[in-house]
């Protein structure tokens, strides 16, 4: 095989696969290999199949707002296949006193929901008058004095839903940057999005939509693999090194040579590689595993019409939440059956990984049944264990990413994305590998500037 390639990404995940996209897009002609220890692509994009009944081992599906995930679904021809879940059509729950009770997702409903007070609801506009906190603060910490405890719970299973992590350990300058950079210029977060609101014109209203495909996310990664030349599976990475303007990456095969490399492993995956070049303030971000319990049921069950429900840690319940996916994407299930995906594990509870698959199911189907109408145990049951983990950006990672800047600034060449430096959904890992393609096309690294309000959707 030629050795000598114009750029190498090290990781054929999502990450790793979007990166060559964007830069093959620009300039077809480039060479590009893509090294993955794996002996497929994709990372934790996987997707369950059997008896009819259709899961996924990684993430659900991601939403329809940010401008480079839509792109890439477009050149792939994606966007005439995909199917479209829109928050405006479902209710998302919250258990809260042991019931299932709606999220509220508009200044209406916020006042009159049940889950805050009414002294609570009047505290929220407290954080017209809260001075912000120059420091960084765990997630927990920030929402408690701008807004008050009782947001506490739901923000609890923003997080949940999100990180599978802890609002107790969490950075807000890390997971929500925007909303901090918007905090400090305004004086408050509810000003700042006021003076957000109407400074913006155009751009769709309203609440957006959850993608998926019918065959599953996994096609996402099929799609972007097919045809792809250079993508060397079951291959590793062992050492990274220089010659001249060159970097030399040397695999368990052979030594390639490149003056562009972009690294787009998981976070952790990349620092025991990066390491070498120079020490990062911490040598691993903590991770957290989930289970996904697959349950199928028969007629018999009664399942909120909705997107799912999620549990704050107060509530004590054994799974961290469940998706009725059959609700949201058809083709799930058999006909006349009803697909739920409950998640256990997480930050918080990783010792409930250890149950046996039979004991999993068992208290995932206790749990769920006294929130709603299961009168029949799960005709169909599969326990899920990725064996991977989602990093939690806690309050060393703005840390990281200064760091991770000071790299690459000081290799030419070097560009490091990928799942967990910039975020953990697909729209950040997308956009995060669309900023590198870009940079490393251009040999200008953005600037750091005005950071996007990312929005909240439980």
């Amino acid at each position: 095989m030629e050795n000598n390639f114009d750029v190498i990404v090290v990781g054929g995940g999502l990450s790793g696969l979007s990166v060559a996209h964007f830069l093959n897009k620009q300039n077809p002609a480039l060479k590009i290999a893509i090294i993955e220890k794996a002996d497929r692509p994709g990372g934790a994009i996987k997707t369950f199949r059997r008896d009819g009944f259709q899961g996924e081992w990684g993430p659900h599906g991601f939403l329809n707002n940010t401008e480079e995930s839509l792109r890439l679904l477009k050149d792939l021809g994606l966007d005439r296949e995909m199917q479209t879940a829109p928050l405006g059509d479902f209710r998302r729950f919250i258990c809260f006193g042991g019931k299932l009770e709606p999220l509220p997702q508009s200044p209406g409903m916020l006042l009159s929901t049940p889950l805050l007070s009414l002294p609570g609801k009047l505290r929220l506009l407290a954080d017209l008058w809260k001075k912000p906190r120059q420091e960084d603060q765990t997630i927990g910490e920030w929402a408690a004095y701008r807004f008050g405890p009782e947001v506490l719970p739901m923000v609890d299973v923003a997080v949940t839903g999100t990180f599978a992590g802890d609002l107790h350990r969490l950075s807000i300058d890390a997971v929500m940057p925007g909303v901090r950079q918007l905090e400090k210029e305004a004086g408050s977060v509810l000003r700042g999005l006021k003076k957000k609101k109407q400074t913006e014109s155009g751009g769709k209203k309203g609440l957006p939509a959850m993608i998926n495909f019918p065959d599953g996310m996994e096609r996402f990664i099929d799609m972007l693999a097919v045809g792809r030349k250079n993508l060397l599976l079951s291959t590793s990475v062992n050492r990274l090194g220089r010659e001249g303007e060159d970097w030399l990456v040397s695999t368990d095969h052979d030594v390639l040579r490149t003056p562009v490399l972009i690294m787009a492993l998981p976070v952790n995956a990349s620092l025991k590689l990066l390491k070498k070049l120079d020490e990062p303030p911490v040598s691993e971000v903590p991770g957290a595993r989930i289970a996904n319990v697959v349950m199928g049921f028969g007629k018999e069950a009664s399942v909120p019409r909705g997107f799912g429900y999620l549990a704050p840690e107060k509530e004590g319940r054994f799974a961290m939440g469940a998706m009725f996916s059959s609700h949201m994407f058809p083709g799930r299930c058999p006909a006349g059956h009803v697909l739920l995906e409950a998640l256990v594990g997480g930050r918080r509870h990783p010792e409930r990984l250890e149950l046996s698959d039979r004991e999993m199911i068992a208290k995932v189907y206790d749990d769920l049944s006294r929130l709603m109408d299961l009168p029949e145990p799960p005709v169909f049951a599969e326990v899920l264990r990725s064996p991977g983990s989602i990093p939690q950006l806690e309050m060393d990672h703005p840390a990281l990413l200064v760091w991770r800047r000071a790299i690459e600034e000081k290799n030419s060449g070097l560009h490091i994305c990928g799942f967990g430096w910039d975020g953990i959904g697909i729209n950040d890992v997308i956009k995060s590998a669309a900023r590198s393609a870009e940079a490393a096309l251009t040999k200008i690294r953005p600037e750091n500037g005005q950071t996007p309000v990312k929005p909240v959707y439980f």
